[in-house]
């Protein structure tokens, strides 16, 4: 007994030797954003529209990147004239068109927002789009789709950024994946596989690149309260299919506000992390699939037979904003609240499907 109780203290000593290592080891390694420059993909609205202003609160100049002109525009207005005051010291925001499908498009943009801050010292890849239904009402472009957005353009963005930072010998990389990218999920199936790549491809460079100063962090948080549930795509019976995606997200119970993701996500930046799980639901899922990944399987099976069977509009997807659940708009009213604060402002969205 008392051999055990030796052993106990030991692993208790030598757990909390690890945890304050751990925090020493972050806390040399922190980096001051004062004064550096920010790239975020997908920046104008959402979670990327939170990230920006909680970088520039830390003094950062920042970048924004996305298809839509006029809502960079109004993201720009916001950002720079929150309280009406300039956000901070450095507080400057610049915007650029690009569509991160386009190789191209993606070269100009790092070579342009390169020109303009000097360097990037901050690369967050946050971009993409959700298409919801079940597997029967998805294509194989949908797949494409997703690839495009969560696999290739992250490639492409740190490709062109990373030989200058390893030049500098510092930088920070943050993917945005998401608990979907630990746990595949039902009716997300394009979505879950393609984050499922941007975790893996997240976690192999960070291997590679963390001997020449590089920290890359991947982000992986469970349902958020941004407003982005309207410009989802919804398939199959689109109306069912909103209701229960957007009640999922906009419950303060099972969805994290972006605010606080958006912080906890640059703190995580900033001490060069290597993985961070938002939201306690997402954690515990993530928790269970790693202690019992059959288990968490065989559940997700059960939580797939509540969900809407194929049949409505078929593989034709519809944005949330344009479907109408029979809940008598309750929900689109709750979403609108939550998107008028992150910049979720009617858009032009891809229309995949036939």
């Amino acid at each position: 007994m008392t051999a055990l109780k030796r052993g106990g203290q030991v692993a208790a000593a030598v757990s909390i030797a690890a945890v304050v290592a751990a925090r020493v080891y972050r806390s040399r390694n922190r980096m001051d954003l004062r004064g550096r420059s920010v790239l975020i993909t997908g920046g104008s609205r959402g979670l990327g529209f939170a990230l920006a202003g909680e970088f520039l609160d830390r003094g950062a100049r920042v970048a924004l990147c996305a298809r839509d002109e006029a809502e960079l525009a109004g993201a720009k207005r916001q950002l720079e004239n929150r309280d009406g005051t300039l956000a901070q010291a450095f507080g400057e925001v610049h915007t650029v068109v690009c569509d991160l499908r386009n190789a191209e498009s993606v070269a100009q943009m790092m070579e342009e927002v390169r020109l303009r801050f000097g360097a990037i010292d901050v690369l967050v890849n946050n971009a993409g789009v959700i298409q919801v239904g079940p597997w029967q009402t998805m294509t194989e472009h949908d797949y494409q789709e997703a690839m495009e957005l969560y696999f290739w353009a992250p490639l492409r963005c740190m490709q062109a950024a990373a030989p200058h930072m390893i030049r500098r010998g510092e930088g920070r990389i943050v993917n945005i994946s998401s608990i979907g990218g630990l746990v595949a999920i039902p009716h997300l199936l394009p979505y879950t596989a393609a984050k499922f790549a941007l975790t893996g491809l997240s976690e192999g460079w960070r291997a590679e690149l963390h001997r020449h100063g590089i920290r890359v962090t991947t982000v992986c948080p469970g349902l958020m309260r941004t407003g982005s549930q309207h410009e989802a795509l919804f398939k199959g019976q689109s109306q069912r299919e909103f209701a229960w995606f957007a009640a999922g997200g906009a419950n303060p119970l099972l969805a994290i506000s972006a605010q606080r993701a958006a912080r906890r996500i640059v703190e995580a930046c900033r001490e060069g992390r290597a993985q961070i799980v938002l939201s306690l639901p997402a954690q515990m899922l993530a928790f269970a699939h790693g202690v019992a990944p059959g288990l968490v399987s065989e559940v997700m099976a059960l939580a797939n037979r509540a969900l809407p069977e194929a049949g409505g509009s078929g593989k034709q997807a519809l944005p949330g904003r344009e479907t109408s659940p029979a809940l008598g708009g309750i929900l689109h009213k709750a979403v609108e609240r939550q998107g008028r604060k992150y910049n979720q402002h009617g858009r032009e969205v891809l229309r995949t499907g036939t």
